[in-house]
């Protein structure tokens, strides 16, 4: 399998962090998938590919609703952590490695094709937004949880993008709700709803502790929050409590259809 360099870093930086994203990781908590599938109309039995699944929280969700789901990732000690999840819940899923940019499927594979909390790694949306509207079959589903930032804030968006790149420099760009409705609509997506739902982050450090910043980068980003401009303020409601800086990232929500 050859990487580009930005799949590359992705790939690197989650088999280090593997251990991280077991039971007890904030995405273990699968309410925001929960609520997107209440607007999605699955076949019983339908067949789900999630994409760069990390530790297979929303691919696990859906095999325990009885779908037939393949996860995939680029890092391979991701898979092997969420299979050994499924292990523990008594599921069975099938694995594979791979990029989310070329999908190894043939055409109308899946009725639905998920990804959440993955996008801003990728090297490629568009490329992986091709991908996912060929191995969606007629009347299929496309769901995106991603970090985003809202329409029409250029400098809140440059700020964040300096944020995350040094906290994680596997991270590549978030993209606006209009960004990714736009990539859905020119590859036959029919976007059915973009929400954005604010999502608190906890605490500095522990963002920190889960990216393994390094100790000079996580003085970097203590220095952009400090001089963060009004209009990231304002789009990310940075603040402190308890001692704590904390703020909540705009997490996207879009469901599209393949007609």
């Amino acid at each position: 399998m050859k990487l580009n360099e930005v799949q590359q870093a992705a790939q690197e930086q989650f088999a280090r962090q593997s251990q991280r994203y077991g039971r007890s990781h904030i995405l273990a908590d699968i309410s925001d998938v929960s609520a997107a599938l209440e607007k999605i109309t699955l076949p019983e039995k339908a067949r789900v590919l999630d994409v760069a699944t990390g530790g297979g929280h929303t691919g696990l969700h859906l095999a325990s609703l009885g779908h037939r789901v393949t996860l995939a990732d680029l890092a391979q000690p991701m898979l092997d952590r969420a299979q050994e999840l499924a292990a523990e819940r008594g599921l069975v899923v099938e694995t594979r490695q791979h990029a989310a940019e070329l999908l190894p499927y043939p055409d109308q594979t899946f009725d639905l094709v998920t990804c959440r909390v993955a996008p801003h790694h990728f090297s490629s949306p568009e490329e992986f937004i091709t991908e996912t509207a060929r191995v969606l079959r007629p009347g299929g589903y496309f769901l995106l949880i991603d970090g985003s930032i809202p329409n029409d804030e250029p400098e809140a968006e440059e700020w964040l993008h300096q944020v995350e790149k040094l906290r994680d420099p596997s991270h590549h760009r978030f993209l606006t709700p209009r960004e990714w409705t736009r990539l859905c609509e020119k590859h036959q997506l029919a976007v059915d709803s973009a929400e954005l739902h604010p999502m608190k982050q906890p605490d500095l450090e522990w963002y920190f502790e889960t990216a393994a910043t390094s100790a000079g980068n996580r003085i970097a980003v203590r220095e952009l929050i400090s001089n963060a401009p009004e209009s990231a303020r304002r789009a990310f409601t940075l603040g402190e409590e308890e001692g704590k800086t904390v703020w909540w990232w705009p997490r996207l929500t879009l469901i599209a259809r393949r007609p």
